[in-house]
């Protein structure tokens, strides 16, 4: 039986620790998309104050994989990378927005869009994937 896109998500997320660890929130799933927010914590701040890159790349990280891989076909990351075009701050409220540039049978290209509380645009990061044959199944882990 084939699963949904949120039935795959479910699993991803249910799977995925480190997803839960950033405490990010799903809004929106959906084949090519996926809405999520997170809240910026002390935890993940740098010496400069702010927060570390990585918690961005990570939350957009985790969109790229969830809205690729909601279409049924297992998708692995190939190639990522992120321009920080904003500083985020403790407290700051972090929500994606995926866009779909291209998908074939084999690869997929996605840019996903990272803005604060005040709709700034904060990290643009892009990704392509890997579309494997292996499709999700009810028994899969993540």
């Amino acid at each position: 039986m084939k699963l949904s896109a949120k039935e795959i998500v479910d699993q991803m997320f249910d799977n995925d620790p480190f997803s839960q660890w950033l405490g990010i929130e799903r809004i929106e799933d959906g084949v090519g998309i996926s809405v999520l927010k997170m809240l910026v914590r002390k935890d993940m701040m740098n010496g400069f104050g702010v927060a570390h890159g990585g918690i961005s790349y990570s939350l957009a990280d985790s969109a790229l994989a969830f809205s690729s891989n909601a279409y049924g076909n297992q998708a692995l990351s190939v190639d990522t990378s992120i321009s920080q075009t904003k500083k985020v701050l403790e407290g700051d409220v972090l929500t994606t927005r995926v866009e779909e540039v291209s998908r074939s049978n084999r690869i997929a290209n996605y840019q996903v869009y990272i803005e604060n509380q005040n709709k700034e645009l904060v990290a643009l990061f892009k990704g392509t994937v890997y579309i494997t044959q292996k499709e999700w199944s009810a028994k899969d882990q993540y």
